[in-house]
């Protein structure tokens, strides 16, 4: 049984998803756009319909909202008895107590997240607790990483039964 499981917020999943349907707009609209020119340049080609730019602007955002809010439980991180488990759609790892020297918060562009330092020198990013502005923003972030801490003190130091 997990002692902690943290995941992103449904704003910050839902706000992740429609970031990441953005740019595949962006990219899908450019890449129309220059097929466009590209037909027109040489052939008399017919000039595509407008739902179809409708589709390449708002369907990437709108699946990707989708998405980013079903695959939410499947981006967490995982306290144990074990260690941390960080958990992506692509796989997990997890680094077990003896090996985490530290955790803290730190700023990395615009979100604050959570490090673990490791005894090799390595650094970990967690996938869940962060927080950032707007839509990333966790209101109980700093009481996560306070769970966390104790979870990690505890552990590292005794006190937690297994």
């Amino acid at each position: 049984m997990d002692a902690a499981r943290f995941s992103p917020t449904w704003q910050q999943a839902l706000a992740r998803g429609v970031y990441l349907g953005v740019l595949v707009s962006v990219v899908a609209v450019s890449a129309g756009l220059l097929a466009a020119m590209v037909a027109r340049s040489g052939t008399a080609a017919v000039a595509p319909s407008a739902w179809l730019w409708a589709v390449l602007v708002f369907g990437p955002p709108l699946i990707g909202a989708l998405l980013g809010v079903l695959l939410r439980p499947r981006v967490s991180t995982e306290i144990s008895a074990g260690g941390i488990r960080t958990v992506t759609p692509f796989g997990a790892g997890v680094q077990p107590w003896s090996r985490v020297v530290d955790l803290r918060a730190e700023r990395r562009g615009a979100r604050t997240v959570v490090s673990v330092y490791l005894e090799s020198g390595a650094s970990v990013q967690l996938q869940a607790p962060y927080s950032g502005e707007l839509f990333a923003a966790d209101p109980q972030f700093e009481l996560k990483v306070f769970a966390l801490s104790h979870l990690w003190r505890s552990h590292r130091f005794g006190g937690v039964p297994s």
